[in-house]
C-alpha cells in the first residue's frame, strides 16, 4: 500500500508536514499488548522495543547501521519481554517505534524526549523541529502508550488490586568508551523495599555483577515510567536493565528470562 507520506527537503534533511498524518494506514500501531488478560500482578512495559521508524520520517537521515545500534533501541528486550508474559502470565505493553522518534521513558519536554544527539551521533530528522512536528509524534506515539498503560492501572487500582509495574531495559557494554562492569541493575525511585528485594535475589547467583541503581539511576526529570506510573500511584515499580550482549541471541534471551522469571516470583512473595 502507497503511504500517503508528505516530505519536503529542508537544508540538508528531510522535513515531514504534520499536516499529514506521521503513520501511513499500513504502518503498526503506536504500540501492542501481549498477553492482555495476564492474571499476573506485574504489569510489564517495554518502552524502547523497536527500532522501526514511520516511513513518513525518512529513517530520521540514519543509515542503516545506526538504526540498528542501541542508540535506536534496547537490543534484546523485546524477545526478553515476551518470555517474561508468557512466563509469568503477565500482561505487557510494548511500543512499536523507535526511541529516537520520541522516548516513551522521557518527560515531555526534556532534550532526550526527541534527542538531537544521541550518544555521539547526530540525529538529521531531529533537528530544529517545529512545535507542530513535535506535537505530532507526542499525539501519535507517546500519548497513545501512555495513556493506554495509565487507564490499564487505574482499572486494576479501582478493582482492589496493587500491580507491580516493571519496565524491561538494557544497555550497552560500553559507553563513551567506559567499559560497564554490571551484568544487569535495578533501578528504582521511592519504592526502595521493591527494588532492593530484586537485586537480592538476582545477586543470589554468586557469579552476576548487579547495579544498584545502575548503570542509571531513576530522577523524575529524566525518566516517566517508575516516577509516573509506579511512584505518583503509590505503587511498586523498577527498571530491569540487562547488558545487552547477553541478550542479543535467543539462547541468551531465554537464559536470563529464566533467571528474571525466578527473581519475580520469589521477589512477589514479599511485595505481591
Amino acid at each position: 500500500m502507497t503511504s500517503t507520506k508528505v516530505i519536503m527537503r529542508s537544508g540538508n534533511r528531510l522535513r515531514h508536514d504534520p499536516s499529514q498524518p506521521l503513520l501511513a494506514i499500513d504502518e503498526p500501531p503506536p504500540y501492542a499488548v501481549i498477553n492482555p488478560d495476564g492474571a499476573s500482578p506485574y504489569l510489564l512495559l517495554c518502552e524502547h522495543a523497536s527500532n522501526l521508524i514511520p516511513r513518513a520520517l525518512g529513517e530520521l537521515g540514519l543509515p542503516e547501521a545506526e538504526r540498528r545500534r542501541h542508540i535506536a533501541w534496547d537490543i534484546g528486550v523485546s524477545a526478553l519481554s515476551q518470555h517474561l508474559s508468557r512466563a509469568l502470565d503477565a500482561p505487557l505493553f510494548m511500543t512499536n517505534y523507535s526511541r529516537l522518534v520520541i522516548d516513551c521513558n522521557r518527560p515531555l519536554g526534556v532534550p532526550s524526549a526527541i534527542p538531537e544527539v544521541s550518544e555521539t551521533t547526530e540525529i538529521p530528522g531531529n533537528l530544529d523541529l517545529t512545535a507542530a512536528e513535535r506535537q505530532q509524534r507526542i499525539d501519535t506515539l507517546f500519548t497513545p502508550f501512555a495513556d493506554a498503560v495509565a487507564r490499564r492501572l487505574d482499572r486494576l487500582q479501582e478493582e482492589g488490586k496493587r500491580p507491580l509495574v516493571v519496565g524491561i531495559h538494557s544497555f550497552t557494554p560500553v559507553y563513551f568508551g567506559k567499559q560497564r562492569p554490571w551484568h544487569a541493575g535495578i533501578l528504582y525511585g521511592e519504592a526502595a523495599g521493591f527494588g532492593q528485594t530484586l537485586i537480592r535475589e538476582l545477586q543470589s547467583e554468586a557469579t552476576l555483577t548487579i547495579g544498584d541503581n545502575q548503570p542509571y539511576n531513576i530522577h523524575p526529570e529524566e525518566d516517566y515510567t517508575v516516577p509516573v506510573h509506579a511512584d505518583d500511584r503509590g505503587l511498586p515499580g523498577a527498571l530491569i536493565e540487562v547488558r545487552h550482549d547477553l541478550i542479543d541471541t535467543l539462547l541468551g534471551v531465554s537464559e536470563w528470562g529464566e533467571r528474571l522469571t525466578r527473581c519475580f516470583k520469589a521477589t512477589l512473595k514479599e511485595h505481591g
